[in-house]
């Protein structure tokens, strides 16, 4: 079943795919050539004084940073070609603590600083950016670029571009975020909604997970830090660990890993979220390596997800399959947000490709639980169906294919005061049984039925509730009405062949009785008032007539 959430899930990821493509086919701007950055590492307790740049001599050079987290510092030089105005920014990652930039000019004097991060409280003049601009003139320069954090998702390498280039480049990334952040929240809303609606933990998990990596993203783009004033560090990867957790367990719950029909991977599962804990743990007891233990559980339930899909898809689960494409999709863009890499774009930053990869998995994982929905709404159609089915065997006549006993009983139960209920036997069933065989019997009590319902209306109902015998239910209480519809019924049936068809009949109304088993009894009385009556009747005649 295709409903407009499949439009827009779909419209949303070809959108993102687009955009991707934009910002990676589109030529690179004109960018200020830099000389190699010689990086060095400083200890904590170093005082690094920008008035004296040369003290970086006794520094440790180093190839590169190191991802439990440190203080670096980069040197490079740079030679401007024309006046105007400049920033300088990192590449590869935004998830930077705190940083500082000296500017010097040829004759080695300081002539601009900034600092800031995400731990930092400085203002930024670019929105989810770290980037400071700077007014230079044509000739050469000397850029020292310290960072500081607890530990780093990738090497932030600093660089230098004109401001108007620099504002190009960046809405390309921006729209990433933003975009990203939008799926997150309408994502993460309408599931956690839906959870609460269906009390589902399918959607519960999958709310969370959403969340959390919601969190995560805002805090790595410098949302929670600028728009929100958090400038907590930590804010970043530990939801990821919350998430890769959660992600286990939302897997699980998705492909219907049962511990007795799934016993080995019902075990691999719990396997992976005791990894998934002990990851935490560490984390928590040593907190720079929260990202690198982040990094690792989202591999580790990569692993599980994927083997779990492929073997759930082996025993023909159509939601494993199409998690699967959603999986796959998933660590193709991860992959590049996992791993420590240096990129070629200086504004598309690892963290835009960890953004994009959850954002087009929860797009993809929607259709599946879509899929998954549709599932159970046509099975739950068909269960209904087959209710009703049963419900109508259950309440009707076979024969006669009007309202049984049981369909009358339910009809008594909220009988009104003034209704009435007339109860007919019919006679002479037995003579075309025995004469004609029971098809004509059958036939008999299927006419008489037809012409009293036809005849009823929306003024009564009839039923049969046995052999030979019906009740019509009145709730006005006309029963002159009912006596003279059966007189016109028979007589219509006299003429169909059956001449030898005749009723007895009694009434008895609701307000006659204490409850519904006195007033059948009471109706059923009359009948039997009426056929002996009928019947002396007939025997008077026919010893008038003998005589």
């Amino acid at each position: 079943m295709y409903d407009s959430r499949h439009f827009g899930v779909c419209r949303t990821g070809m959108f993102i795919v687009l955009l991707f493509s934009i910002v990676f086919s589109s030529a690179a701007y004109a960018q200020v050539e830099n000389t190699d950055w010689q990086l060095y590492s400083m200890a904590d307790s170093h005082a690094f004084d920008p008035e004296r740049p040369e003290s970086q001599a006794n520094l440790q050079k180093v190839e590169g940073i190191s991802l439990v987290g440190g203080r670096y510092l980069y040197s490079g030089a740079f030679s401007i070609g024309k006046d105007g105005h400049y920033v300088v920014d990192f590449k590869n990652t935004s998830t930077i603590d705190r940083f500082s930039f000296y500017l010097y000019d040829q004759q080695n004097r300081l002539i601009a600083s900034a600092a800031g991060g995400i731990g930092s409280r400085e203002a930024n003049p670019f929105f989810l950016r770290h980037g400071r601009t700077v007014d230079l003139q044509a000739g050469h320069y000397r850029l020292l670029a310290e960072v500081s954090s607890p530990y780093f998702i990738a090497q932030p390498v600093p660089y230098i571009n004109t401001l108007a280039d620099y504002q190009q480049e960046i809405r390309y990334g921006n729209a990433i975020v933003l975009i990203g952040i939008g799926i997150f929240l309408s994502m993460g809303i309408y599931y956690g909604a839906l959870s609460f609606a269906r009390s589902r933990n399918t959607e519960i998990l999958y709310a969370l997970f959403i969340f959390s990596n919601l969190l995560f993203n805002a805090g790595a783009h410098q949302i929670l830090s600028q728009l929100f004033n958090l400038h907590n560090f930590y804010l970043i990867s530990f939801p990821i660990l919350i998430s890769n957790f959660i992600y286990v367990l939302f897997v699980m719950r998705l492909l219907e890993i049962h511990p007795a029909r799934n016993q080995k991977l019902h075990t691999m599962g719990i396997i992976s979220l005791v990894v998934l804990a002990v990851f935490a743990l560490f984390a928590v007891m040593s907190p720079n390596w929260i990202n690198e233990m982040a990094r690792f559980g989202v591999w580790v339930f990569l692993l599980y997800g994927l083997v779990a899909g492929v073997i759930r898809s082996l025993q023909g689960s159509m939601e494993a399959r199409l998690y699967l494409i959603a999986l796959l999709t998933f660590i193709g863009l991860a992959s590049m947000a996992t791993l420590p890499t240096q990129l070629s774009s200086n504004t598309i930053y690892v963290e835009h490709y960890g953004l994009a990869s959850i954002a087009m998995e929860v797009i993809l994982l929607a259709l599946v639980l879509t899929y998954q929905y549709g599932k159970l709404y046509r099975e739950r159609v068909k269960i209904l169906l087959s209710l009703d089915h049963n419900k109508k065997l259950a309440h009707t006549d076979a024969v006669t294919q009007i309202p049984n006993r049981y369909a009358l009983e339910i009809e008594l139960a909220s009988f009104p005061p003034d209704a009435a209920l007339t109860y007919i036997d019919m006679d002479n069933l037995k003579h075309y049984n025995d004469r004609f065989g029971h098809a004509k019997g059958d036939e008999m009590l299927t006419l008489f039925a037809k012409l009293m319902k036809q005849g009823l209306g929306d003024k009564g109902c009839i039923y049969r509730v046995g052999g030979d015998e019906f009740a019509v239910t009145c709730p006005d209480g006309n029963t002159y009405r009912v006596e003279k519809l059966i007189a016109g019924v028979i007589a219509e049936m006299h003429r169909a062949g059956f001449k030898q068809a005749g009723v007895s009949a009694g009434s008895a109304f609701m307000h006659e009785a204490a409850n519904t088993y006195d007033l059948k009894h009471l109706a059923d009385i009359r009948m039997y008032e009426n056929k002996q009556r009928r019947k002396t009747q007939a025997n008077h005649k026919v010893n008038r007539e003998g005589k």
